[in-house]
Order: structure tokens, then C-alpha cells, then sequence
């Protein structure tokens, strides 16, 4: 295509004419006529669309099959003004892509795409594919890209994993944890806010990079951080807060989280220096991505390039709702399943993220989540993948292609939630005086031993008495992920504190203490909620998603106050990493390895873990977990030669051992663990 010339004089390129952009109006059904056409739509999988820089010019591309028009329009500035010059993009039936191709000097302006949908023209978009973009997402950026790399950038690598049973999740949002006046951090609620060490809280703790660093995580699973909806980045001082599940652009980073949203380039080079520096401290970079609804339906930069392929309808042309929040993204249509895999390699690849958190996975079929586990393992073997398997309702996608966690066999190389393990241990999610084991309700003892042998097949469990999952689902221990709380919910704190009714704080912490110690010697990948170490609470919301930073700030005052609670989950998770007995990666090895005893008391789970499992140094280790509220006493058999190390009992842990004991009979206090490891 030949180059279109900007005119000195109008500062516009020569078009034959410049329709007017009348508001979106957007039906909220598609014909189901049309529905039926998006499976035989041309599609496109190249690596140049939206944008790609050379010296050559500047070459546009929007895959677009059903646009009668499209056009480009370009601007000085991000918000604001007119365009100063419009073009005609011009189309490829056969790929359904238009394109645009010009030698004309547009660095560090901005752009928008149009399209012209049975007879009107739609909303400008900056396109499904935008990678920089200005103040709140509005018009694409055209940048250089290396000028956004941190000094450095090309040498930097991320922890090596070997196995995903070694990884250590730890999530947090941004806000969450530097934004309380008490963090000491500068730069409170920022991508940059990491790069800051040697922070104290007011009473003299380790805060912020150095806290995780003291704590021992692997990883940092942070909320949703790329450009999304609820928070408007131009009015940044009035202290607007969300978790940030509602996309706008999937492939730019959040402008809140930067310093100065309205440069394309500070957002990209802010998080990439986050991702540097927690690199450099030895922690991994986990993104939470959201590809399965848009914050919004109409007016998405979905719906402005090809409506209504993106999104599954109902069979009468309404959009369909497993995600609860509108819509429900296609990834069964070719377009939408290559665009998931290009946007996590393309995070992978620009911004060195080392793992995926997929929101409501279950609405994704098992075809897309294998081949995002694939591309990510070809980019880097590191990379772990997991997701929720589940959805929030009902979709139109076959229950035997959703990406559930009963499904997760189907799809090596991904991960799901143990909600088994979640609430059996605490107590039910969606009843905040439910207790679980660990707070003294019986009955849930079969199911926590589902998730301690990471809901494989074992010859001691019986999947027909466990509250949730009926089966043995996870061919290997590397596809669950065991937790007891995270940001949905109450918090284990606040969840406790509702549950035990009349108890004491002294009585939570135990609770607390035995309810992560289940988590983290569990088989399976251990993740904790942020600032959970440290007792942390929000104040009794449980659904915090726009709550104020005074109910989602972690207060580091509290890390002296409950200062032997954080070193319980320190040493707990010392513990974990020194040994690999906890991190079998076969279900082979733990059926072979883990021995439960019979026990007739409710409310105690005692077993071992044998024949120095999986190389450990320990020839065995005993765990009896106590989840009632009295003191109970078990016999444990004495050792053939020398005695038992014990390493934790009555609330105390040290992977070095605490004393020993010789085997017999042992007290243990209520809501407590006992581990006992010997290597005779």
C-alpha cells in the first residue's frame, strides 16, 4: 500500500473524507444468524497486529471481518483535542485483517482505530491489541519500546523452577501492601513501591521488598495489573481503590499504579523495574489476568473491533454470564483462544513475568488453557500456570471442555485451587460461622486428607465422604494449588473472628497457626493471602473489591505485635523448602509414601510420610494435627535407633528442631500441630 503524506499546512493526512463517530449503540443480543458466522470467519494469528515499528514506517493492522470501514485517527496527546489527521485502513478478505502502512514521522502520538458496522460507526477503540496507551486507556500510544527497558533489562531472568511443588505463592495488591501510613515506602501503592529496601514500619520492622525477602516466599502473585476500568487515572489524589477485575487494555500495564499515568512510557518502565527488582531478591513475578469477561460489554474495545465474536451468546443471541459480571469471552473461537496465548507470551516475553493466575479458568475450554501452558513452557520452562476452576454461573460451553478443576487432568501444565482443602480447613466460604477442622467442626477430616495428598488417588482416602470433590482429579500433585484464604472472602482472620464466637485472640492465632500448617506441608503448591503472617484483618469485609485503603492497607504495626505469629509462617515456610518430603511431584510417590494412622477421635488427623520421600534427608515424618479445642493425646512408636526431632508443638516451630522426644504417648494443646521427623 502506498504511503499516505501529511500535509504541512492542516497537519492531517489526505483522506477522501471523515464521517462523524456517533456514541456506540450497540444491540444487547447478536443476531443468531451472525452468531452462527463467527465459526467460519477468516482468522489471524501473525505477530503484527495493532502495531509494529520499523525502518520502514509505521505498520497498522486490525483484525476486523465484519467492518464495512475502518479508519485511523491520530492525536498529539492521550485525552483531549481533536485529531489531527484520519485514514482509511484498507482490507484483506482472506485474513479479515485491515491495514495501514505509512513512512510518516508518529512517534509518541496517539492513535485510535474506528469501524463501520452495518452502516454506522462505531466508538473509537485503541484496539484489542494496544500495548501503551494514555491517561485511563482511551487512545493507543505509539512508542519505543526500548526506551521503556530498565538498565539491565536484557540479563534479567527470573527463579529457575524446577518443579511447581517448590513454589511459594504469596498475593498481594499493590495498594494493599505499601499504602499504609505505617510502611514506611515513599512511594505508596506504586510499581516502584518494591524497588524501595531498607523501609521499617514505625516500630522498627522490615516492610515491603525486604519483609518478603525475611518471610522466604518464592513468589508474588499480584492482583490484576494490567489497564483496567474503575479507577480514573487522571484523578489519582482522590485515593480511588478496586482489586481491579473489569480490563480495559489486557496488554499495558495499570496507569495507577505508575507514577505519572499520562506517559505511555512511565507505567511500561515502573512495572518492568517491580519485575527487576523482585527478580533480583530471588522472587518470582505471578500476573493475575482476567481474560474471561471485560468491565464492560458494550462500548469494549471487543465490541468496537468485531462485535459480539469475542463473547459466548445464548442460543437466542443474548450474551451469556458464567462470569457474573456481564459477559463471557469466547476462548473457543480461534481469534479469542489466540489472543489469550499472544497476551500471556507477550507478558512473558516483554515484561519477564514468570507465572499466571487465570480468574474463573473454568470459563476457558481445555484446548485454550493447554496450548497457554505449552507456548509459556517453550518461552520459559518456569513459567507455572493456575487458575480457579470454576466459573460464577452457568455457560453456554459444554461442562466437558470447561476448564474446571475436575477437569484438570485434561490439561498438563496448568494448576487449580483447591477449594477441598480451603474449606474443610476454615470453614465453608459462603458462611462466615461456618468452622472448619482446624476451628473445631468434625467432620471435615476426609476432606483435608484430600488435600493432603494434593487430591490425587490414594488407597487411604475415600473421595465419597469428602464434602466437595467426589474423585480423585489431579493426575499429579503439580496441578493443585493448596490455600485457606485469599482476597476473595473474609480473610483467615476476619473469617475466624466470625466463626468463633466467644474465643480468644490467643485462640485464633493457634488457629491460624494450624490452619496454615496443614497448607504448607500438604502436597501440592502452598499459597498465603498477604499481610496474613502478621494477623492481618479488613476489618470484617468480605468483599473488599472498592473498599477504602483504611480496610485493605496492611498495618505493619502489627508485624511487632503479632511478631511470633510471623515467625511461625518464616519458619513454617523454611520448613517446606528444606524438605522436599512435602513437595512429592508424583502421584505415584505419594501414595507409596504417605501412611495415615487409624485415629477414632474427631477432629485429628495423624499420618506419616515415609522412606525419605523424594530424597529427603528425614527417613520419616509424623504430622498429627489437632483441630479441637481441648488438649489431645496420641502414641506415636518409638524410633529403632536414637529418637524423634521434634520440630514443631503447642504453637512453636523450628525446621532445626525444638527438642526430642523418645515415642510413646505426647499431649497435644488444642488447635496444634505436631511434627516429628527422624532419620533412623
Amino acid at each position: 500500500m502506498k504511503n499516505l503524506l501529511i500535509n504541512a499546512c492542516t497537519s492531517a493526512l489526505t483522506v477522501a473524507s471523515v464521517v462523524a463517530m456517533p456514541q456506540n449503540l450497540m444491540s444487547a443480543t447478536i443476531s443468531p444468524a451472525i452468531v452462527e458466522s463467527f465459526a467460519s470467519m477468516p482468522t489471524y494469528n501473525g505477530e503484527d497486529l495493532e502495531l509494529t515499528v520499523d525502518n520502514r514506517g509505521y505498520h497498522f493492522r486490525l483484525w476486523s471481518p465484519m467492518a464495512e470501514e475502518v479508519r485511523i485517527s491520530f492525536y498529539e496527546s492521550g485525552t483531549g483535542g481533536k485529531a489531527f489527521a484520519h485514514a482509511a485502513m484498507t482490507p484483506n478478505a482472506a485474513t479479515g485483517v485491515w491495514s495501514l502502512d505509512t513512512t510518516e514521522k508518529l512517534m509518541d502520538k496517539f492513535y485510535t482505530f474506528s469501524i463501520k458496522y452495518q452502516g454506522k460507526w462505531l466508538d473509537e477503540t485503541p484496539g484489542v491489541w494496544a500495548k501503551a496507551v494514555g491517561v485511563n486507556g482511551k487512545r493507543a500510544a505509539i512508542i519505543d519500546f526500548a526506551k521503556t527497558n530498565p538498565e539491565g533489562w536484557a540479563n534479567d531472568r527470573g527463579p529457575e523452577v524446577k518443579h511447581f511443588t517448590d513454589v511459594i505463592l504469596y498475593e498481594m495488591h499493590h495498594r494493599d501492601f505499601s499504602m499504609h501510613r505505617n510502611s514506611g515506602i515513599t512511594n505508596k501503592g506504586k510499581f516502584v513501591a518494591m524497588l524501595e529496601n531498607g523501609t521499617l514500619s514505625l516500630n522498627g520492622q522490615m516492610t515491603g521488598i525486604d519483609h518478603l525477602k525475611e518471610l522466604g516466599i518464592t513468589h508474588v502473585h499480584i492482583l490484576p495489573s494490567f489497564d483496567y476500568n474503575s479507577v480514573d487515572e487522571s484523578q489519582l489524589p482522590s485515593n480511588q481503590y478496586n482489586w481491579g477485575y473489569d480490563p480495559i487494555n489486557y496488554n499495558v500495564p495499570d496507569g495507577s499504579y505508575s507514577t505519572n499515568p499520562a506517559c505511555p512510557y512511565t507505567r511500561i518502565r515502573e512495572m518492568k523495574q517491580m519485575v527487576m527488582a523482585l527478580h533480583k531478591a530471588g522472587i518470582g513475578v505471578v500476573m493475575d489476568v482476567v481474560y474471561n469477561h471485560t468491565g464492560i460489554t458494550e462500548g469494549s474495545n471487543f465490541e468496537l473491533t468485531a462485535p459480539g465474536y469475542y463473547y459466548r451468546q445464548r442460543p437466542d443471541g443474548s450474551y451469556s454470564d458464567a462470569s457474573a459480571c456481564g459477559n463471557e469471552t469466547a476462548s473457543d473461537r480461534q481469534q479469542m483462544r489466540d489472543f489469550i496465548i499472544n497476551s500471556v507470551k507477550y507478558w512473558a516475553q516483554e515484561y519477564h513475568i514468570d507465572g499466571f493466575r487465570f480468574d474463573l479458568m473454568a470459563i476457558h475450554d481445555t484446548e485454550t488453557m493447554t496450548q497457554v501452558a505449552n507456548t509459556l513452557k517453550a518461552v520459559n520452562p518456569s513459567i507455572f500456570v493456575y487458575g480457579e476452576g470454576w466459573t460464577a454461573g452457568d455457560s453456554p460451553l459444554p461442562v466437558e471442555q470447561r476448564a474446571l478443576k475436575v477437569n484438570v487432568a485434561k490439561m498438563e501444565g496448568i494448576a487449580v485451587f483447591s477449594d477441598d482443602i480451603r474449606d474443610a480447613v476454615k470453614g465453608h466460604y459462603s458462611d462466615a460461622a461456618d468452622r472448619g477442622f482446624a476451628s473445631g467442626k468434625p467432620g471435615n477430616e476426609e476432606t483435608v486428607k484430600i488435600g493432603i495428598v494434593a487430591s490425587t488417588a490414594h488407597p487411604q482416602v475415600d473421595y465419597s465422604k469428602g464434602n466437595n470433590a467426589k474423585e480423585a482429579y489431579a493426575a499429579s500433585p503439580e496441578q493443585i494449588v493448596n490455600y485457606v484464604s485469599c482476597h476473595d472472602d473474609l480473610c483467615l482472620t476476619d473469617k475466624l473472628a466470625k466463626s468463633m464466637s466467644g474465643s480468644t485472640e490467643a485462640e485464633r492465632l493457634a488457629v491460624a497457626k494450624l490452619a496454615q500448617t496443614i497448607v504448607f506441608t500438604s502436597q501440592g503448591t502452598p499459597f498465603m493471602f498477604c499481610g496474613e503472617e502478621i494477623f492481618r484483618n479488613k476489618k470484617g469485609v468480605h468483599n473488599s473489591f472498592k473498599s477504602p485503603d483504611d480496610i485493605n492497607a496492611i498495618d505493619w504495626n502489627q508485624k511487632k505485635t503479632y511478631r511470633n505469629q510471623f515467625e511461625y509462617y518464616r519458619n513454617l515456610i523454611a520448613l517446606r523448602k528444606a524438605h522436599p518430603a512435602f513437595r512429592m511431584t508424583t502421584a505415584e510417590d505419594i501414595a507409596k509414601n504417605i501412611k495415615f494412622d487409624k485415629v477414632a477421635t474427631t477432629n485429628l488427623i495423624s499420618y506419616s510420610i515415609l522412606n525419605n520421600a523424594n530424597g529427603d534427608a528425614w527417613k520419616e515424618i509424623k504430622l498429627v494435627f489437632n483441630g479441637n479445642a481441648t488438649a489431645q493425646t496420641v502414641k506415636v512408636k518409638k524410633v529403632k535407633k536414637g529418637t524423634w526431632k521434634v520440630i514443631a508443638r503447642d504453637g512453636n516451630l523450628n525446621p532445626d528442631g525444638i527438642g526430642e522426644f523418645a515415642g510413646g504417648e505426647i499431649t497435644l494443646a488444642p488447635y496444634s500441630a505436631l511434627i516429628l521427623a527422624t532419620d533412623k
